[in-house]
């Protein structure tokens, strides 16, 4: 025990004669900074062809093969702003309508604000048609 104590009060004093560490790097307490914004977006069954299919979705500049990708990024952008997390699944303890969407299901992968994302969408019951509608146009749009 002694020894532990004697190593703690050494390496305490080791530190303080060694000085400040240099501040970090901004990048490096950002972590959006660390990993650009990158999500594959997985539709289907909309009833839209046009619609359906797999998107690529970049941000910070806006590109890849998302028909709205400008649009996208500018909705998620907002969602970092107001430090929002769009792709947490809604509450089990959510009380829902039971109305139903239709089939559409959606499902996006990747990178957002620096936290890897696997999220699933459906139009289901009220409470998920407002989770997807909240999305777009991340999102297609579910309304007719």
């Amino acid at each position: 025990m002694l020894r532990l104590a004697a190593f703690a009060v050494t390496s305490v004093l080791a530190a303080a004669a060694a000085g400040p560490l240099p501040p970090l790097p901004l990048n490096l307490l950002s972590p959006s900074a660390s990993a650009p914004d990158r999500l594959t977006v997985a539709v289907s069954n909309t009833g839209n062809p046009l619609a359906d299919g797999d998107y690529s979705l970049e941000c910070d500049p806006a590109g890849g093969n998302h028909p709205r990708a400008q649009d996208a990024c500018a909705r998620l952008d907002t969602f970092a702003k107001n430090g929002e997390n769009p792709f947490a699944p809604v509450s089990k303890r959510q009380f829902c309508t039971m109305v139903d969407g239709g089939p559409a299901t959606a499902r996006i992968t990747g990178t957002w604000d620096g936290r890897k994302v696997d999220a699933t969408f459906q139009r289901t019951n009220g409470c998920d048609i407002a989770r997807w509608n909240n999305m777009e146009p991340v999102l297609p749009s579910g309304r007719s």
